[in-house]
């Protein structure tokens, strides 16, 4: 009876492309041998079918019966899973047909070691010449053929690849030392002397690792010993004719084809050195001339064949020189910068097709665990792994790799290692390169099992290199890697006298003290302890290269200790690039960053991001103010929160500034912003009983320039309109300013609300109604009053009584004409404010709000332009001093030399009233005479290190050139009058 033709649909299902022809070759197989029929349905898992059915055809050609027996025996699936998977296995059966019962009885687990080098010395007993390489080569492809068959039929080939890579390179160790057993029955010297020739294979790399591709150069270094007298230049000429008959055995030309290349290159000197060298003159060469790549290399070194006990004595050797590499100069960025020469050096037509050596491929990976393992290694054992996935496992359990990076990382590599697997398994060829076919995609999709069709492969391709890129830069370019390299043995004495003195040395003023911080910060065996006890010795040297290193250390294990062990802040300092230089910068500068941050921790997650450490938009601040008003029903609720908020704001700024991510205006500004963000908040919360009267906060002074700086109060005018006849009003309007006051009140950071420009000072009520303020500017304003509206700027409150109080100051500031006898009052005021307001004892040159040339010098001077010129110039109606002072010069009021030497007098007192602030958290306006304050203010205004006589320097030259300019301009005479009434 004819059997009826598999259907084309059922093909296409089972995954043919070449529908026909397959249909066609299946009944010629069937007629064959009619048992081929059930192996219809095992096409549907062998990753290229059409390739698996051609090749089974042929197999029945070449030998029926042998096929016969593997259906016979159940391994007929088994059979056409290989087909479809290999080309290069398919030909070896084709051409060695008794070797398919090496199917029969599948794998449960590769084989050991020792079971590998059994069997293949077995079968070279004996034998020499191509009758050993013919056996030893056949017999190497038997069992590449079961761990094959065991590969693909594994239900999750991404898990097991790691056991393979291992019986790859065990299977490979055994072929050598068969190899090198065949060697010694072939060279031509004395049986004696061979015999006492000690002789070792060291492998090499994935081999030494074993981590070995299906298809890779085995690279090998060679080492002799003589034994029993045999002279060393005797034992390493025999040994270099074994090197050499051992490689013939494995690749030279002959009727069985080689196995694959044996790369002795990355011995002493390369290509070259000498083949084979004695134990001793690998390590002179190691101590006196070896290179840092080198090191790297011998970091997988393991002995794979001949005398092991040789072999286990040149690692040891060896291994000294591997983990002290690192400490060498440059080592790190030497590492660095091969990776990219690798990268560098791929043709441009497969930079992208690369698994191996291209952004985001292997080498990405390798590159990254060899250089973290150098580095750590040094002081740590514990990460002394050979292979690729065991050690990044160890990185991970000893704190230098993130658990979450090192799945991913783990993941990653594996997925790229077993796409290699498969192409060179394919053709058993040594490649790297993704195929651009479909038809080799899909195949290559189907017989990895990590996507179901070829551009699902190509996407989830992508994906792996652009997280294994991704994660490359971040933990290869780590700026800690270099410190910690140059510093291994810190970490090893760090409680010690010699710790102690050390510490003293690089600046510790307590290095006891310090001692009991690093003993509390690295005790213990947590995760926190352990990460922090390898990055301690570098951030040490960053502490000691700030200000105040005991404030730094000190405020990094308070830090440390808010934080415990949060994930991110470990990583981050751990991985972020930059993130922990720049962390120990601020707290050895600032005791005022130092106090916040302790009670704010969580902020420590912004080092890592510059655009955390920018000023927000005062939009931004508002939106988040208004959100806290909606969710609390209490003000004590409300005020704690946004309390909070302005510490946070406050704190962000403080280290963007010293990060030196801002400008002196923009600092300014954001400050500026923080307070009106802090005072509509509190506003809101203290009217809610206040009834229907309109409010309104109107900033003054620095605050309504925009001019903030850290520690300046916030210089405030109060307003409110009421109904006709409430006469309530007034009443309420003072209690929400009692109640603003109580809820804006903080001792961390305080916020004073400053009413003393109001009318009459602090003789006048604290808080008018619109009609009043019109009323009293109307008939008793005086020119101070005048002066003091120029940077009046209505900042919060109800925007319909902001914008009337406006329009009634503009009246007041911008004078049509400002008469003689105005004039002479501002200057009479001003020489006033230089005689009785200067703090007794205070050094005129050194304040720097009220000194000459500073901060109330220049702001004067631009003022009276300002009550001049306002009317006339438009663009000197602003409140900001130095945006007024351009405007004067635009307008010609004042030279371009006399604008720049004012405007920089204010920019350095600016810069160094908010750098004391920062400094010692303490307000103070006066540049300070102690060196050691002085270099603090020094260091936070960007000097380096040492310059606290320069900065001294600078300011009194600056202040001297603008009170110059101020005396001659504001005044009109040489010197100052003298003040009188």
């Amino acid at each position: 009876m004819t059997r009826p033709s598999t259907g084309l649909s059922e093909l296409a299902r089972l995954g043919f492309a070449e529908l026909r022809e397959a249909r066609d070759r299946i009944e010629r197989l069937v007629a064959e041998e009619p048992r081929a029929e059930s192996l219809v349905a095992s096409f549907a898992r062998a990753p290229d079918p059409d390739a698996a059915l051609r090749h089974l055809e042929r197999l029945v050609e070449r030998d029926a019966g042998g096929v016969s027996r593997l259906l016979d025996g159940g391994a007929g699936p088994r059979l056409v899973r290989v087909l479809g998977a290999s080309s290069g296995l398919a030909e070896f059966l084709t051409r060695r047909p008794d070797q398919l019962a090496g199917l029969l009885v599948p794998l449960t687990a590769p084989p050991s070691p020792e079971e590998y080098v059994d069997d293949l010395l077995a079968v070279v007993a004996g034998l020499v010449g191509d009758d050993a390489a013919v056996a030893l080569r056949r017999r190497y492809r038997h069992h590449l053929l079961r761990l094959s068959a065991w590969d693909l039929e594994s239900a999750d080939p991404v898990a097991v690849l790691p056991e393979v890579a291992a019986a790859l390179a065990d299977l490979a160790g055994a072929a050598l030392e068969a190899a090198v057993d065949v060697a010694r029955r072939e060279v031509p010297f004395p049986a004696d002397d061979v015999a006492r020739t000690r002789f070792t294979v060291i492998g090499m790399g994935k081999t030494g690792a074993r981590e070995l591709n299906y298809l890779s150069d085995v690279d090998v270094v060679y080492v002799a010993e003589g034994a029993d007298g045999l002279e060393p230049g005797r034992a390493v000429e025999i040994a270099t004719r074994l090197a050499v008959h051992a490689v013939r055995a494995v690749s030279d030309l002959s009727i069985e084809p080689e196995l694959w290349e044996v790369d002795a290159n990355l011995r002493p000197e390369g290509k070259d050195g000498a083949l084979v060298r004695t134990l001793d003159s690998h390590v002179a060469y190691y101590d006196r001339w070896a290179r840092g790549w080198e090191f790297q290399a011998l970091l997988k070194a393991r002995p794979i064949a001949g005398d092991r006990e040789l072999g286990e004595r040149y690692v040891e050797r060896i291994a000294p020189f591997v983990w002290s590499a690192a400490s060498r100069e440059a080592f790190v960025e030497s590492v660095q910068r091969m990776r990219e020469r690798v990268t560098d050096l791929i043709p441009a037509d497969e930079v992208d097709r690369q698994l191996k050596l291209g952004p985001g491929g292997l080498r990405d990976v390798e590159f990254t665990i060899q250089l973290l393992q150098l580095v750590h290694g040094q002081a740590d054992d514990g990460v002394r792994e050979r292979s690729t996935l065991a050690a990044l496992s160890a990185l991970a359990r000893r704190g230098y790799v993130g658990r979450a990076e090192a799945a991913e990382f783990d993941r990653d590599y594996r997925v790229l290692r077993l796409l290699e697997h498969r192409i060179q398994l394919s053709r058993l060829r040594r490649t790297h390169l993704m195929p651009t076919d479909d038809d080799d995609l899909r195949a290559l999709a189907r017989g990895t099992g990590l996507a179901g069709s070829a551009r699902e492969l190509v996407e989830a391709w992508q994906g792996v290199k652009r997280r294994v890129r991704t994660l490359h830069e971040r933990l290869f370019y780590r700026p800690l890697l270099s410190a910690v390299a140059a510093r291994p043995e810190e970490e090893l004495a760090l409680s010690t006298d010699q710790a102690a003195a050390r510490l003293a040395a690089i600046g510790f003023a307590d290095p006891r003290g310090a001692l009991g911080h690093i003993a509390a910060l690295t005790g213990g065996v947590s995760r926190r302890a352990s990460i922090q006890r390898h990055l301690l010795p570098a951030m040490l040297q960053w502490f000691a290269d700030g200000t105040d290193p005991d404030l730094g250390l000190l405020a990094f294990r308070r830090l440390s200790d808010g934080l415990g062990e949060s994930y991110w802040f470990l990583r981050m300092l751990r991985d972020s690039s930059g993130a922990a230089h720049r962390l120990t910068t601020v707290l050895s500068t600032s005791r005022f960053v130092a106090d916040l941050l302790e009670r704010t921790p969580e902020a420590a997650v912004w080092f890592e991001n510059d655009d955390e450490l920018r000023p927000r938009s005062l939009a931004s601040l508002l939106d988040e103010t208004h959100a806290t008003l909606a969710r609390h029903d209490t003000p004590e609720a409300g005020a704690a929160v946004l309390r909070n908020a302005r510490r946070r704001e406050v704190l962000r700024l403080a280290i963007g500034g010293i990060l030196g991510l801002m400008t002196i205006d923009e600092l300014a500004a954001g400050l500026t912003d923080v307070t009106t963000a802090a005072i509509t908040g509190a506003l809101a919360l203290a009217r809610r009983d206040a009834g229907d009267i309109e409010f309104a906060v109107v900033a003054m002074g620095r605050y309504g320039g925009r001019e903030l700086g850290f520690g300046s109060d916030a210089d405030v005018l109060y307003v409110y309109r009421a109904p006709d006849g409430d006469e309530t009003a007034h009443r309420r309007a003072v209690r929400v300013v009692a109640e603003l006051n109580r809820l804006t009140a903080d001792s961390l950071v305080p916020l004073d609300l400053d009413a003393g420009l109001r009318p009459e000072g602090s003789s006048g009520p604290v808080v008018r109604s619109l009609t009043s303020y019109r009323a009293y500017y109307d008939r008793w304003s005086l020119t101070w009053e005048a002066q003091s509206l120029l940077r009046a700027r209505a900042v919060a409150g109800d925007e319909a009584l902001r914008r009337d109080f406006t329009a009634v100051a503009d009246t007041v500031r911008y004078p049509a004409e400002l008469s003689e006898q105005e004039v002479r009052e501002v200057k009479r005021i001003k020489a006033r404010v230089e005689a009785e307001r200067l703090p007794r004892g205070a050094e005129p040159s050194r304040h720097l709000k009220l000194g000459r040339g500073s901060l109330s010098d220049v702001e004067w001077f631009v003022q009276l332009l300002q009550l001049q010129h306002a009317h006339a110039v438009p663009a000197l109606r602003t409140p900001s001093t130095l945006d007024a002072l351009a405007a004067a010069e635009e307008a010609g009021l004042v030279s371009a030399e006399d604008a720049r030497k004012l405007h920089d007098a204010w920019v350095i007192a600016s810069r160094a009233r908010s750098a004391g602030v920062l400094w010692t958290s303490r307000t103070s306006d006066v540049l300070p005479t102690d060196r050691r304050q002085l270099e603090g203010v020094a260091r936070l205004m960007e000097y380096p290190p040492g310059s606290a006589t320069r900065l001294e320097e600078d300011y009194l030259a600056a202040t001297r050139r603008a009170r110059a300019v101020f005396e001659r301009g504001f005044y009109g005479l040489d010197e100052a009058p003298t003040p009188t009434g």
